[in-house]
């Protein structure tokens, strides 16, 4: 098997089921609670945010959820995704570990996001929704929405963080090209945006305020819904056919792997990959090893590393309920780096859970050194990676040649999630030694979570 490049499935091998995780949980999910009065949100409560089968999905404890052949079918365009070994890289760290890789990027937006994106519009469309709002980051759920709408025939109206907005022009011509209506955020189509040009007109904008603006967008409007691109549980669960395939494409030549790795900004790529993994090692506990994994973010936004594990909101106004998450606070604004994706204040509940049980660990690494990863990766393989999976590159080069040290031939899987041949900006600014090693400073993030307390001190009296 060593000559073997690339493994493909057959269109037959779409999964046709979502792994949801819920029921397999070392323990339960903390549940979301409303601000208000401190209790359990219901799930009605969030029909008028969201579509009724995504609420049902979100506090469902089916294990597996039947993919509906009209998704399966927009899938069918890109699906299943190609699982590469990275023997050229393996070559140059003259290392005797075996790396694989999932690779995302041939999709239409060029990510993992249209697995959620076209499952969500579906639904919406099948309830009579007509537009659907959403935030991004770097572009990449913004164009992945577009993309599903435009399936079944929806309107989508995308709030992009303003410096993204700025740096990333051809992701919001993705956008338009496929019939959404972009805005820069924060802006004046909004309260919550009004209140924040109004402190700072110049305000480079975050993932956080995007959210508050697109909610409100939503439950003002007839007819409107709120899609989101990651942290919630319908969300991971639409990402798990990465991970089925995955399974399936490494038992194809007799491989299961040691670690696991991928990027982490709200925590749905690296989810959709390990979720299948954990299930046969941890819950059937029938995988031949039981792979260590790992969850790669930026030290300019470290939410697992260095951020509190407690009650927060999902967005800056605090129109979410309250989730109990690592977090940097829901004020945080991040310094304007390039990996968008990866500039979240929080992560997902049940990422983080499986965090403070011990069973994910995770690290951070400053975007100077990551952008160096990536450039090898792309003088290597040929494939250029967006800058959120080039974290989980780092990270695979470090414990790659920790394998050299040691002379152990671990097998590494990680996730391209997406590639970056619209990201090339930032790969102008690394290559003449513009990019700054960011690092978010402590008394930072404890600023912003005191600012949390003090606005809810019954939250440490949360019996979850």
């Amino acid at each position: 098997m060593t000559n073997i490049r690339k493994i493909v499935l057959d269109e037959d091998k779409i999964p046709k089921y979502w792994y949801n995780i819920l029921p397999d949980l070392p323990k339960p999910l903390p549940p979301y609670i409303n601000p208000f009065n401190g209790q359990p949100i219901k799930p009605e409560d969030m029909e008028r945010l969201f579509p009724k089968e995504c609420v049902r999905q979100e506090f469902s404890n089916e294990r597996w959820i039947p993919i509906p052949e009209e998704v399966r079918e927009v899938y069918r365009i890109w699906r299943p995704t190609p699982l590469y070994r990275a023997v050229r890289l393996e070559q140059y760290l003259k290392t005797p570990a075996k790396i694989y890789f999932k690779y995302e990027g041939v999709s239409p937006p060029g990510s993992h996001k249209p697995n959620t994106a076209v499952a969500q519009a579906y639904y919406a469309a099948k309830e009579g929704v007509e537009r659907l709002t959403t935030e991004t980051g770097a572009g990449q759920w913004g164009s992945a929405l577009a993309f599903g709408c435009m399936f079944f025939g929806i309107k989508a109206t995308v709030y992009m963080v303003r410096c993204s907005y700025e740096q990333k022009p051809y992701r919001r011509i993705l956008m338009e090209l496929w019939g959404a209506e972009v805005i820069p955020s924060p802006s004046n189509r909004t309260e919550a945006g009004r209140k924040i040009l109004e402190k700072d007109p110049n305000h480079p904008g975050s993932l956080g305020i995007a959210i508050s603006e697109a909610i409100e967008d939503a439950i003002t409007h007839d007819r409107t819904k709120y899609a989101l691109g990651s942290v919630l549980n319908h969300v991971l669960i639409h990402q798990t056919v990465i991970g089925q395939e995955a399974l399936e494409q490494l038992k194809q030549i007799d491989e299961y792997p040691d670690v696991i790795v991928g990027c982490v900004g709200g925590g749905s790529s690296f989810s959709g990959l390990f979720w299948p993994f954990y299930y046969e090692a941890y819950v059937q506990k029938k995988a031949p090893k039981v792979p260590e994994l790992i969850a790669v973010e930026p030290t300019a936004c470290p939410t697992l590393t260095k951020g509190i594990y407690t009650y927060d909101h999902g967005d800056t106004a605090r129109l979410t309920p309250l989730i109990k998450m690592y977090t940097l606070g829901h004020d945080f604004t991040p310094p304007p780096i390039h990996a968008g994706g990866l500039r979240y204040h929080g992560d997902a509940p049940t990422l983080c859970l499986l965090v403070k049980e011990g069973i994910v660990k995770a690290r951070a690494y400053n975007q100077v050194e990551v952008f160096e990863a990536a450039t090898i990766f792309a003088r290597t393989e040929g494939l250029v990676p967006a800058p959120e999976p080039a974290h989980a590159i780092k990270a695979v080069i470090d414990i790659a040649l920790e394998c050299k040290r040691k002379n152990e031939p671990k097998t590494i899987l990680f996730l391209l999630c997406g590639h970056g041949l619209l990201d090339l900006k930032a790969y102008d600014d690394y290559l003449r030694g513009k990019l700054p090693p960011y690092e978010y400073p402590k008394e930072k993030i404890e600023e912003s979570i005191r600012k949390l307390k003090e606005l809810y001190p019954w939250l440490e009296q949360i019996p979850y």
